[in-house]
């Protein structure tokens, strides 16, 4: 019957797009679940059409049997009153609605095995649905551990970045710190430097001034043994 292969196409394309577009698994299932849900409102609806096609098949089929059964009681009613030729009547009557309870009985047999694969058909979407409603959870657990580890690696990257920058900001200051040590260096040397300078100059005129107060002092004594005055 064409539902049937109507609703194995319907299944099919429902996991192949879900195959598909499984970059983002949340949502695909969402959807499948969505997609599933609104092929089950076919599927009862076609099959509650099958139901009643059975059960209309049954009620007729029914209604044949009863009317042979009908026609049987009076054929032997007749042959009872000695009524041959209103036997044979009802005889051909009922030979006729054999033939039709024949193909009544097909048509329901049909109907039947149909409404029986309808049936199971929903049984089982209903199942899958159900069980799809738990995984969803499940999967979205799995997928909220998954976005969650995938920010920690970024956060574990980025941490990774910084002890970089620690470490050449750690070098700069290194650097800072050696210029400054040189400069400190060159200013000690540039001021022992000085100082020394000064200390010669300070001996220069010290050793100087001894000098010249001695010749003064002797100076002044050879005028005073001459008789000079100063």
């Amino acid at each position: 019957m064409g539902i049937l292969t109507r609703f194995k196409d319907i299944m099919s394309s429902n996991i192949n797009a879900l195959l598909d577009r499984a970059e983002d698994p949340e949502k695909m299932i969402d959807q499948c679940l969505r997609n599933l849900n609104s092929d089950l409102g076919k599927v009862k609806s076609e099959t509650a059409a099958v139901i009643a096609d059975e059960q209309r098949a049954k009620r007729k089929l029914d209604e044949c049997t009863k009317e042979i059964e009908k026609i049987q009681r009076y054929t032997v009613k007749a042959v009872s009153a000695g009524n041959d030729s209103d036997a044979r009547l009802f005889l051909e009557k009922k030979q006729a609605l054999l033939v039709k309870q024949a193909e009544l009985n097909q048509i329901y047999d049909t109907a039947h095995t149909t409404s029986e694969k309808m049936r199971t058909m929903n049984d089982k979407l209903v199942k899958d649905i159900a069980e799809l409603e738990e995984r969803r959870n499940t999967v979205k657990a799995k997928v909220n551990i998954a976005r969650m580890q995938e920010h920690i690696n970024n956060m574990v990257s980025n941490s990774d970045g910084a002890n970089s920058s620690i470490n050449a900001f750690e070098k700069m200051e290194e650097k800072a710190d050696q210029m400054l040590d040189r400069a400190n260096a060159m200013a000690e040397l540039n001021n022992q430097n000085h100082n020394d300078e000064i200390e010669n100059l300070k001996a220069k005129y010290d050793n100087g001034s001894c000098a010249d107060s001695a010749i003064e002092d002797e100076l002044a004594a050879l005028k005073a043994s001459l008789g000079i005055e100063s």
